[in-house]
């Protein structure tokens, strides 16, 4: 699943340059708000330049992180079908990806983002903008509950990568694809899908301390 954009490779000093700069603005004013103009004046070059080395913003922010996959394959296959099973779709794609060729790639990347400061913010700012916003608007998920239902879905996701393809604690690290998603893809599918009301502003339930959610709620009351 490598990408591949079609552009010639250029000048190398000229792109590690703009990748220099590029990586310093996406790690210290994220995605959002740091601009090819701007990523271009520290690189002390063209705007144009930019975009012929690397296209648009979306692909030159993944060149940064080098991540071993294109967010813009993976997300729709995820989404494609809505609400309904995307647990199971996610975690099985998400382990296809990861039991590839291109998930050693992954690891590699995860053990640096938890090592380094400044991977850590590259890939956090890649979850949150390329993958996490982008999937629940194309699940149309509640915009106020969508930040809460998808850094939980993360955690599950993250876990896996740790005790899987790090840790690789047994049985899991050799179970076979179907076991994981049989035993995860509830609870994410629960964490898009549950009644979050009393976690998101609502009236807390006096049966419920604190107003937590039951965690044994699936459906999607609205």
């Amino acid at each position: 699943m490598a990408r591949r954009s079609g552009r010639r490779p250029g000048n190398p000093d000229t792109r590690e340059g703009i990748l220099r700069a590029a990586r310093s603005a996406f790690a210290e004013r994220g995605f959002d708000h740091t601009s090819i103009r701007a990523i271009a004046t520290a690189a002390g070059v063209d705007p144009a330049l930019v975009h012929h080395y690397f296209g648009t913003k979306d692909q030159l922010f993944l060149a940064t992180i080098d991540i071993p996959f294109d967010p813009q394959e993976f997300v729709p296959q995820v989404t494609a079908g809505g609400l309904d099973g995307v647990g199971e779709r996610l975690v099985r794609t998400f382990l296809r990806v990861w039991d590839s060729p291109a998930g050693t790639a992954a690891v590699a990347l995860f053990r640096s983002a938890m090592n380094n400061e400044w991977t850590a913010r590259l890939l956090r700012e890649f979850l949150e903008t390329q993958v996490l916003r982008r999937a629940t608007g194309m699940l149309q998920i509640d915009p106020a509950e969508a930040p809460l239902r998808s850094s939980l879905v993360a955690t599950q996701m993250s876990g896996i990568i740790l005790v899987r393809y790090i840790l690789r604690l047994e049985p899991l690290a050799s179970a076979a694809p179907d076991v994981v998603v049989a035993a995860v893809a509830p609870t994410v599918q629960r964490y898009l899908t549950a009644d979050f009301t009393r976690l998101t502003g609502g009236a807390a339930d006096p049966g419920t301390p604190g107003g937590a959610a039951d965690p044994r709620g699936t459906g999607r009351d609205r």
